[in-house]
């Protein structure tokens, strides 16, 4: 806050007695914003009598994160409370427009951002409270249903917008005092993601969550479709729940309750030009995630050629290679002409030789074969007789069909009405018996010839057995 106040006229108090005073409280200008019953008090700090006692100094960590979780949890005490009070003075259902809800899911947004660990990104750091939201399913499966409708919001782009869905549904799921409860037990998941000093890891976490059970009696009824969750800005308003210490100084309490207040819409025009700055950020980061698509297809265009040239180059150097071989065989072939000579000497002395073994192998050779025909003639005899039986059983059948022909022409004399059917059926026996006949001609005719083929290896036979004596 002291970086976007505007700047004062009047001196700050600065003894150690002032700084023990302010561990509890929320500054704003130059008066303190305290606890007073259940609401928060402004007293101007000049008022404040004080001796100096040495006290931890404001630039020590440990004291801001302390001073810081206090003041958390303070306000979300006075966001709880203000919001059921006047939810059961209503007695209806509420909804997103309703102005302490909404402070509410503020004060709860701050809550769950102490102590957040920055994760760094191309753009710089990024603090979001979506990524503790999410181990809540692995602790409580019923909160599986809401992470899974959160995913599938088509509207929410960024982690923030995720985590104030989150909030939204497990309030109308009247469930989110129970899921705080079980993330904040597992100390050593929220780790991670948290500062050891954060508001989730300290006591104030576990109050807060204890706090969240009065919100069971709340009836909540949100419309996440037509939100825009992501640009939202959380400032928390203050004047709905300040109230002035001083009752004597009436004047000018409303005085400093208006400076405190154009303070306040100071502090929300800051907001509203760095959410302006923050969208500008966000197309340029859409511009160079544009521009990164391109240069990486033309990435792609460019490694595709090198390949290509490659390749090329791999089968210029194959037929590089190629070339020179056969250039070598060449030079050998011209080598080996003058020993040709030398060689056709020695290789007739090899032919004689090869040819008595060849003489002698053909001799083996008319051997095998005569055993051979020998076998050929007995398959022949055996092929003879079968084909005899065939020849036996087709004259059988074709006397049948010439006792059936008689038959059915003596019926045909004797029937007029199927003359024409007994005709034409005639005809076709004919037809039958003509092609029987033929293929009898035809059977006749390979048994003369394989008789003849028999006569011949037997003649062949008869001329190699001499030769072999």
């Amino acid at each position: 806050m002291s970086a976007l106040t505007p700047p004062t006229d009047m001196p700050t108090p600065t003894t150690d007695k002032i700084t023990q005073a302010a561990m509890e409280t929320i500054y704003l200008c130059k008066f303190r914003v305290s606890m007073d019953g259940e609401w928060l008090c402004l007293r101007e700090l000049d008022d404040i009598s004080l001796t100096p006692d040495p006290e931890p100094t404001h630039e020590d960590p440990n004291y801001l994160m302390a001073n810081e979780r206090m003041n958390l949890m303070n306000m979300a005490k006075l966001s709880i409370k203000g919001l059921i009070e006047s939810a059961l003075n209503l007695g209806r259902t509420l909804d997103s427009d309703y102005a302490p809800l909404q402070q509410f899911f503020v004060v709860m947004e701050h809550c769950l951002k102490h102590g957040l660990k920055a994760k760094k990104t191309f753009l710089g750091q990024n603090k979001s409270f979506w990524g503790p939201l999410e181990l809540v399913e692995k602790l409580v499966p019923e909160a599986g249903e809401i992470t899974a409708s959160v995913k599938d919001l088509p509207g929410l782009k960024t982690p923030v917008g995720r985590g104030r869905a989150w909030l939204r549904l497990a309030l109308m799921q009247k469930k989110l005092s129970e899921y705080m409860k079980a993330l904040i037990n597992k100390k050593e998941l929220l780790s991670e993601f948290y500062e050891p000093n954060a508001l989730m890891m300290e006591e104030e976490g576990a109050i807060i969550a204890g706090l969240l059970v009065g919100l069971n009696v709340i009836d909540a009824n949100f419309c996440m479709k037509g939100e825009d969750l992501d640009s939202q800005v959380g400032v928390i308003d203050f004047s709905m729940y300040l109230k002035d210490g001083n009752s004597t100084k009436g004047s000018e309490g409303d005085g400093q309750i208006t400076a405190i207040l154009d303070q306040k819409n100071y502090v929300e025009e800051l907001n509203r030009h760095l959410n302006a700055t923050v969208n500008n950020l966000q197309a340029k980061v859409d511009a160079l995630e544009k521009s990164n698509t391109k240069l990486t297809e033309e990435l792609a265009v460019a490694n595709n050629r090198i390949i290509t040239l490659q390749e090329e180059m791999e089968r210029v150097k194959e037929e590089s290679s190629y070339i020179l071989e056969s250039n070598r065989k060449v030079n050998k072939q011209d080598r080996t002409a003058d020993g040709q000579a030398l060689s056709e000497a020695r290789k007739h002395l090899k032919e004689e030789t090869q040819l008595r073994l060849d003489v002698e192998k053909e001799l083996e050779m008319q051997i095998s074969m005569r055993q051979e025909m020998e076998l050929a003639m007995k398959m022949l005899e055996k092929d003879v007789c079968e084909k005899q039986d065939a020849l036996v059983s087709l004259r059988q059948q074709l006397d049948d069909l010439r006792a059936l022909k008689h038959e059915l022409s003596f019926k045909l004399q004797s029937s007029d009405l199927g003359v024409k059917q007994k005709s034409e059926l005639n005809s076709r026996l004919e037809e039958k018996t003509s092609q029987m006949a033929a293929t009898i001609k035809q059977l006749e005719q390979s048994e003369k010839d394989l008789v003849k083929q028999a006569k011949t290896l037997n003649c062949a036979a008869s001329k190699l057995i001499p030769k072999h004596h």
